[in-house]
């Protein structure tokens, strides 16, 4: 880690345990290169992609509360989205649905800046021809995971951030752990970076409102510790429920997808 994540450049944070017991918590590097302060173990990162194990266990949820069914059409909950009955959640939950990444759509750089509803953002994609059919191939679409949180929101009568607050950070203790806000001062939260012609600078902004339900989500290793072990110990969703999400789904030409739930 050392070598990986020298003093003067970005760094990170490691947490190692067995059971219950944590073996091992370090930080390495910086957390905020221009005023020179180094990394710690209590530092808050965007979680980015991993969100998407947050927001796939929030759908298992609603499951077991009998609220929806893996198998129901996307149309169920958008009803004019374009094949919309041949999509179903499992599809989503697993990248499988066909549906464009909108984070591969060429105009999509010119609207990062924007805080935009869900609506907007689902309308910017909902209408580009799907890839292939729903459950032929694997491809890796933020735009499914987004379309998940939407519609937790619409079950839930909350949006997703409350959803994720009240159903799983508040239900686990998780009590650094957020829905990404620009304005709100979060303590302990590391900058972001980017390297522009083998230099680090600043990560370039984009409104959490973007990534959504598919990565705007934040945490520390202790509290993605908890998370760990909630998930391990079923405390969120039953052991049928979990042995789903962990599956290598098959895709209908009976291939494996190399991919569960988020």
């Amino acid at each position: 880690f050392n070598q990986a994540y020298p003093i003067n450049s970005p760094g990170a944070t490691v947490l190692i345990a067995k059971g219950d017991t944590i073996l091992y918590r370090k930080a390495f590097g910086m957390a905020n290169l221009e005023l020179n302060v180094p990394m710690k173990p209590e530092s808050v990162f965007q979680l980015a992609s991993i969100t998407k194990q947050f927001t796939s266990v929030s759908i298992l949820m609603l499951m077991e509360q009998g609220k929806l069914s893996l198998k129901d059409p996307l149309s169920k909950y958008i009803a004019d989205y374009p094949r919309g009955n041949e999509i179903t959640l499992h599809h989503l939950l697993n990248h499988t649905s066909g549906i464009m990444s909108f984070t591969n759509l060429p105009e999509f750089r010119t609207k990062t800046r924007l805080d935009m509803a869900p609506e907007e953002i689902i309308s910017s994609f909902k209408n580009v021809p799907l890839e292939f059919n729903p459950g032929e191939k694997f491809a890796y679409s933020n735009s499914g995971y987004f379309l998940l949180g939407y519609i937790i929101e619409k079950l839930s009568a909350m949006s997703y951030e409350d959803f994720i607050q009240k159903n799983i950070f508040d239900k686990l203790g998780m009590k650094n752990s957020y829905y990404a806000n620009t304005y709100k001062i979060i303590p302990n939260r590391v900058n972001g970076y980017q390297v522009y012609e083998g230099n680090y600078e600043n990560a370039e902004y984009m409104s959490t409102t973007i990534p959504y339900a598919a990565g705007s989500l934040m945490s520390t290793i202790d509290d993605l510790f908890l998370w760990n072990k909630a998930i391990h110990n079923n405390t969120l969703i039953s052991t049928n429920s979990k042995q789903i999400a962990f599956t290598n789904h098959t895709l209908t030409n009976g291939k494996h997808s190399n991919y569960g739930y988020g």
